[in-house]
């Protein structure tokens, strides 16, 4: 049976109005499922912070993720830490400086001079774009030589790895080599192949700056042929040993910490340097600013976690009251410290609480200010001011100080 003209066209209309109905459904679950994406994917950016770290078997990379694993919180309106590996040292430093992915970084205290040093134009007002948080922990230089090495000056003319190009070990190690006048065959090679060659006898040392102990020089034994070499003036006679100490932190690496190299009761001596965690200088009103700010106060907020023995050892050294001459506090990191200055003090054996030592070295200045008859003394007064004060708190409380 035909269907009339009327009946066709009424059902033509009934399929086309059906057809368009499909189709604003499918437009619509479509958008929906646009809409979701976009807004997953502006939660996911929105919480993230990033940390550049160096190596995996660095004590910094430890620390991101001892972060990570405390700090995280994956809700839509919560934090996610993402370490990244970089570089380490004056890399790291350029990283946070120069990349846009990269919110902190853990450099070391010195980053900041030796980059003004190497290029006054364009680092001119480092201090001014990049802000210290807190100082973690204390990086110790590790000299580890075969067993016919028995100390620096045998290591004249001979092979050094001083890790990778740029690494803060690299630049450590110019600096100390520089300064004992020792001259030797440098190589760049990574911590793992550096091993490998010094158990072979291919290279007569190796050096690593980082928090002890190191995951990687954990593994050698005296089997191995290998030992600490110490830095002090009693194996360095006739070098200047006491311009290093100038510059960096006395140190002691311990049976504790390597066990299989240094003999229970012994110590080698050596130095340090400080550990920080920085970040840019965002603008105040900018989103990554108040991202950075909301991640320091998480951080803070918890720093009682980071105690217990499941975190890495060195989280004994962190004093977030610590402050670093030469660089500039992050607001927000200033601010909690300011608000909950009982928590970010802690006892040094006896010693006078680290959040105290900022007004202690105030009241020096001062009084050596009115003992010149000035009203104010010059930055490099100052900072030859708090050399001399921790040279003298380091002879008062100096289990302490080697830990700050």
């Amino acid at each position: 049976m035909r269907m009339s003209g009327f009946a066709t066209r009424k059902l033509s209309a009934l399929f086309y109005l059906l057809l368009t109905s499909l189709v604003l459904i499918t437009q619509a679950q479509a958008q929906r499922g646009q809409d979701t994406y976009e807004q997953k994917r502006r939660q996911a950016n929105d919480i993230a912070v990033s940390i550049v770290v160096s190596g995996l078997s660095c004590t910094c990379a430890r620390f991101a993720e001892d972060i990570r694993n405390v700090v995280n919180d994956l809700r839509p309106d919560g934090l996610r830490v993402l370490p990244v590996l970089g570089v380490g040292g004056l890399q790291n430093l350029n990283d946070v400086l120069f990349l846009k992915g990269i919110d902190m970084g853990v450099v070391d205290e010195d980053n900041l001079r030796l980059l003004k040093k190497r290029d006054p134009q364009l680092y001119a007002h480092i201090e001014q774009r990049v802000y210290y948080i807190t100082k973690l922990y204390n990086s110790e230089f590790h000299v580890v030589a075969r067993n016919d090495i028995k100390s620096y000056e045998d290591l004249r003319g001979k092979k050094v790895n001083f890790n990778l190009k740029d690494s803060q070990t690299e630049v450590t190690a110019d600096i100390i080599f520089t300064m004992l006048n020792i001259d030797v065959e440098r190589s760049n090679l990574d911590n793992d192949e550096a091993i490998r060659r010094l158990r072979n006898g291919d290279i007569s040392a190796m050096i690593i700056l980082t928090g002890a102990p190191q995951a990687a020089l954990a593994k050698l034994t005296a089997e191995d042929g290998v030992h600490f070499l110490p830095l002090e003036e009693q194996s360095l006679p006739g070098h200047n040993v006491a311009a290093i100490f100038n510059n960096y932190l006395p140190i002691e690496l311990t049976h504790k910490e390597y066990p299989a190299l240094i003999p229970q009761g012994t110590s080698v001596p050596t130095i340090g340097n400080r550990a920080l965690l920085v970040t840019y200088a965002w603008p105040e009103n900018s989103t990554r600013y108040h991202r950075v700010a909301k991640f320091v106060h998480e951080f803070f907020g918890k720093i009682d976690q980071f105690q217990d023995g499941a975190r890495h050892p060195k989280w004994g050294e962190i004093n977030v009251a610590a402050e670093i001459p030469g660089w500039t506090r992050f607001k927000p990191a200033a601010d909690w410290i300011a608000e909950n200055r009982k928590v970010a003090m802690v006892e040094n054996n006896g010693a006078p609480q680290s959040g105290n030592m900022t007004s202690v070295f105030e009241q020096y200045v001062s009084k050596y200010a009115a003992s010149t008859g000035r009203k104010a003394v010059s930055n490099n007064e100052r900072d030859l001011l708090f050399k001399f004060q921790q040279f003298l708190y380091a002879q008062q409380f100096p289990a302490a100080q080697n830990r700050q």
